[in-house]
Order: C-alpha cells, then structure tokens, then sequence
C-alpha cells in the first residue's frame, strides 16, 4: 500500500513513536505520521498559506529530530494541505516587538535540523514554495514537485530583502539565477525549478505521492548507517576547497569499509546475492 496513502490517526497534541514502528500524532500547526520507516511531516495551517511562523518552526523541528537516531527510520517526507507549500515567514508576526530575531533564529535552527538529521529529508511540494518556504525547499535533500509548483523570493516587495532564503538558494542554483530570483522578486516555474536544479522531478498532481514512494523505495534499500555516513559527508564537503573535499572523502569511504554493511555488501556482491543488512 502506498505509504503516503496510509489513514492518519489524529491523537491531540501528542508524539509517539513505539516500538512497533507504527506511530500517528498532531499538534497546532502540522501533522506527523511514521509508518514503514518513513515519517511524514505535514504543514497543516492552509489557513494561513502554511506560514513559516514561530510556532511552525517550532514544530518542524521536533518532528524532524524526534527519535532520529530510531534505526527504523529511514527518510522523512514533508509536504503540506492546501495550494501553498509554504508562504514564508508571517509578516504580521514579524511586526510584533522582539519576534523577529526569534523568528529567524529558529528558521536557522530549522534548516540545521534539517542538515544534521541523518536521514534524508524530501520535501513533497503541490503549489507555491515563496521566501522562507523556498529556503525550506532549497534546504532538503531532495524535492518532488508538481507541474503547478511555483518557486520565489519576493521579500523585497514588502521591504524586507529574503537574505537568509538566500543562503540556501546560492549554495543550490547557479549564482546569476540566484541573483534574480532574489533582487526581482519573481518567480520560477517547476520546470525552472528542475533545469535549474532546484527540483530533483516534476510530476502530475495526481503523481505526487507515487515519485515520493519510489524515491523513499530506493533509499530503505540501502542500509541507513551507510546512508547517513554519505549525507553527513556530503554536507561536510561542500564548503571545503576540492583537494581537501577529497582527502576528507578518502578518510570517510576508508571508515565506510570498516561497516559490518559494507563488508556484507562486498561480499554478497561476490556471492552474486542480494545483501541482508544489519
């Protein structure tokens, strides 16, 4: 059955991941459900267009780090209820006295969240993804969007340039597209968005949840020590000058082969078997 399809439980402001690996909760602003390794984080204010609010990010952070180091999870999906994924911040919040050095220092912390999970995060999007939204975006690990998905940054028509949306953007598009994005305002199509390399795939809305499932198939078929060793890597390196990214990549493959996994992986594959991984 597909995962994403599964009925969700709604129990009141509640987490609880037990042991049988099956587990439903909800508070204010977004629902979350675990069921076959996979843990699906819903924005569900539409109301206020899934706004990146205080309270939001508060709750996407406990639902991201929440039990991560559970060996049966093995990815987390983030999608949303409505027409926009996420507008970005709440303006209105933002003109509240002493809020908006909290507002973006837990969007920091959110995006670190996402960063240090060590499993990979997918973002699920079916509309608009505008400023701190699209830094949501641009801060996944993989994104699957669909054919009406919109991409901006338009903080600068209220204002208030999107500078912290823009960390993620210039670290993922190239940098003249970047630029425009950020200084015009205007937004991309979701076919930009996967020429660009915003997006990893494009689909139908009715698709959606079938591309996320195979994508989420692909990676529990791969032992998720091994998987959080890469991801942790490959945020590590990005930053590094490309001689000393690969003297750190020599160092991590070296300690890969030290995993019982790896070991087991080698050798089913000279057996000519599938693997069992530990």
């Amino acid at each position: 059955m597909n995962v994403l399809r599964k009925s969700i439980k709604v129990l009141t402001r509640a987490r609880c991941f037990g042991t049988s690996g099956v587990c439903h909760g909800y508070n204010n602003l977004t629902k979350v459900a675990q069921e076959n390794g996979v843990r699906k984080i819903t924005l569900a204010n539409p109301k206020k267009r899934n706004a990146l609010s205080y309270q939001m990010e508060e709750d996407l952070i406990e639902d991201i780090s929440l039990n991560d180091d559970d060996p049966s999870l093995r990815c987390i999906v983030i999608a949303a209820e409505g027409p926009v994924f996420s507008a970005g911040h709440d303006l209105k919040e933002l003109c509240q006295e002493g809020m908006p050095a909290r507002v973006f220092q837990l969007a920091s912390g959110l995006m670190a969240a996402i960063r240090n999970s060590p499993v990979p995060i997918i973002s699920a999007v079916n509309g608009l993804a505008a400023a701190a939204g699209c830094q949501l975006v641009a801060a996944s690990d993989i994104v699957v969007c669909t054919e009406k998905s919109r991409f901006s940054t338009p903080g600068g028509n209220f204002g208030l340039f999107c500078s912290t949306p823009g960390v993620a953007l210039v670290r993922v598009l190239p940098r003249q597209f970047a630029n425009w994005m950020l200084y015009t305002g205007e937004p991309i199509s979701a076919q930009q968005a996967l020429q660009l390399g915003l997006v990893a795939k494009v689909c139908d809305e009715n698709n959606l949840e079938e591309e996320v499932e195979k994508i989420v198939t692909a990676i529990k078929h791969k032992p998720r020590d091994v998987v959080a060793l890469g991801k942790s890597f490959l945020n590590q390196q990005v930053e590094m000058d490309v001689v000393t990214a690969y003297r750190l990549g020599e160092k991590v493959m070296l300690d890969n082969l030290e995993y019982a996994n790896a070991q087991e992986g080698l050798i089913s594959f000279a057996e000519k078997r599938k693997p069992k991984w530990n």
